[in-house]
């Protein structure tokens, strides 16, 4: 039992926790239940920009945009859309911009909508065939860490991330 009966620390406060601790400042995303809590943090916090897209390769470009404008960015966005942002990609690579995504899986443990499935699959290969370096959490364990590590890694030196959350993790929709 927690002795000041407040509730544990759940993996999305983790990653909520990174971006205070690395000055993350802006946070593009197209609205998904995998992200909920961790965007609801955003939107309490006064020193974080929450930006609301309506495709996720909007959130590419303003993660770029960020940068050029002396602030830090990490696009949150679900499995399904990452296949929206293979040509924007380009703009990361070509212009060597640090860039970090974070990605709610779907279409993995116990998925019950099939049109989930193919692009679930092609997630991983779309980022490492723009050159974008995958990481995977597949247990809170995992969270903490490998957020912070990335965030490290790409603002010090302009390096391109993407961290999967695991459907295993983020919990299976029910339909």
């Amino acid at each position: 039992m927690n002795p000041q009966n407040n509730p544990p620390q759940r993996w999305e406060d983790d990653i909520f926790d990174c971006f205070v601790r690395h000055n993350v400042s802006q946070i593009p995303y197209v609205p998904d239940a995998g992200h909920a809590h961790l965007i609801r943090r955003v939107h309490d916090q006064p020193g974080m920009t929450p930006l609301v897209l309506t495709t996720e390769e909007e959130g590419v470009a303003s993660s770029c945009g960020a940068w050029l404008g002396g602030q830090k960015s990490v696009l949150l966005m679900q499995s399904s859309g990452v296949g929206n942002c293979i040509n924007m990609l380009s703009l990361v690579s070509n212009c060597n911009f640090p860039f970090v995504t974070i990605v709610s899986m779907r279409g993995e443990w116990g998925e019950f909508n099939h049109w989930q499935v193919p692009m679930s699959r092609a997630t991983p290969g779309s980022f490492e065939l723009m050159g974008i370096d995958v990481k995977r959490c597949d247990t809170p364990q995992d969270v903490a860490p490998t957020v912070d590590a990335a965030l490290y890694a790409a603002f010090a030196s302009e390096q391109k991330i993407a961290i999967l959350l695991s459907q295993r993790l983020i919990g299976r929709k029910e339909w």
